[in-house]
């Protein structure tokens, strides 16, 4: 990006015009994905390219966000202020059909995983996106490219894992359920209704957001949103009162970042298979949303200053990649988690569907604490390397 590679100097003297070069590629590359999006194909290359460039779209309007939230001293304030609210209810709006889609497979490849291969075949992508975008390019994806960034996200099982460094966790007795070779048979006979079952839902639950989808992009406000963001990339309202010094600014969202890592318990997850995060799961409906919260407004304050080390130069902090990465798998694991409780509380489910969902559930609180862990690691990697 044009404003990464020249925004080397946070000094007063060009601190405006790299700030103004930093927001203007980011405007250009949401008008240019917005277009790509447009004028994308009905066939399956285009549902490709129209998935693209959603996700492009996505990224530059929460680049642009996260920018004028942290620099808005420099700016003018009700322009800012309007337009940052503006582009989070757009990205928001726009990340809830692809998240429900890489949901769907984490937990589907979990089952399979879990219940064994023979037991449960391995999930497809998700059906019905790609031919919603052949109907409505606008606002289709295709989960087929989902699927495959969820597979190389979820990387060596967790519970193999454990059971490698001989940890393994047990699962709790169950009336009637004896073990089929190395799969509980209650297990082995769920997996496949729990799997319909989450299919079901969060099928439901991803047509809903396109449907969502479609009527923002027709919408009024959306329209508004892109041309104030087609004003922006010819011209940044900076305000000329204020004293155009990018590095102060630059330096609270750092501290801002520390504060909050500080009330992360970062000694306990330290600690592999903790099972800190699956005892807060199995506790009521509100305990695991608690305690992820800290770590969700981690990750929102780490990817704000991403966004302003972007602006001021491109040598980033090596441990920030590993740790945002960490802390998405958290959130994604966290949001799966709890995708299996709503199933699980579903009325009238059989007892094997029951536990195979329980099960299920335990696996994605595991994979939250082992993010954890990550994360810990990545974070403390260069305090560590001081001793």
């Amino acid at each position: 990006m044009t404003g990464t590679s020249t925004g080397t100097d946070t000094g007063t003297g060009d601190a405006g015009e790299v700030l103004t070069a930093y927001l203007q590629d980011q405007a250009t590359e949401f008008l240019r994905s917005l277009r790509l999006h447009r004028e994308s194909t009905t066939d399956a290359q285009g549902a490709e390219e129209s998935l693209e460039a959603a996700c492009a779209l996505r990224r530059a309007a929460r680049r642009i966000g996260g920018t004028l939230h942290t620099f808005h001293p420099l700016l003018d304030p009700d322009w800012a202020s309007s337009l940052r609210s503006e582009l989070a209810w757009l990205s928001g709006t726009l990340a809830q059909e692809h998240a429900y889609a890489t949901r769907l497979y984490r937990l589907l490849d979990a089952l399979h995983r879990l219940s064994g291969p023979s037991q449960l075949p391995p999930p497809a992508p998700p059906v019905g996106t790609a031919q919603a975008a052949t109907a409505t390019p606008a606002a289709g994806a295709t989960a087929t490219a989902v699927g495959r960034r969820s597979a190389r996200r979820l990387g060596r099982p967790l519970l193999e894992r454990s059971r490698e460094l001989g940890e393994g966790w047990a699962q709790p007795p169950v009336p009637g359920v004896v073990e089929v070779g190395n799969t509980p048979r209650g297990l082995a006979v769920g997996a496949a209704k729990a799997a319909a079952l989450l299919e079901r839902q969060l099928t439901l639950a991803r047509t809903r957001a396109h449907s969502t989808a479609l009527q923002a992009f027709g919408s009024s406000r959306f329209h508004a949103v892109a041309d104030n963001v087609a004003v922006l990339a010819s011209e940044v309202p900076l305000n000329g009162t204020e004293r155009h010094d990018l590095a102060p600014l630059v330096e609270q969202a750092k501290t801002a970042l520390a504060e909050a890592v500080t009330t992360l318990p970062l000694h306990q997850a330290g600690h592999p298979y903790n099972a800190g995060a699956l005892v807060h799961g199995l506790a009521s409906d509100t305990a695991p949303d608690a305690q992820d919260a800290p770590w969700l407004k981690v990750r929102s304050l780490l990817r704000l200053y991403r966004y302003a080390q972007e602006v001021t130069g491109p040598h980033a902090e090596p441990r920030i990649a590993d740790a945002s990465h960490a802390l998405n798998v958290h959130r994604e694991a966290a949001s799966a988690a709890a995708a299996a409780a709503h199933a699980a509380r579903t009325p009238r489910i059989a007892p094997a569907t029951a536990y195979a969902l329980g099960v299920l559930h335990a696996d994605q609180r595991h994979e939250v604490e082992a993010a954890r862990f990550a994360f810990q690691q990545a974070w403390l990697r260069e305090e560590a390397r001081t001793r």
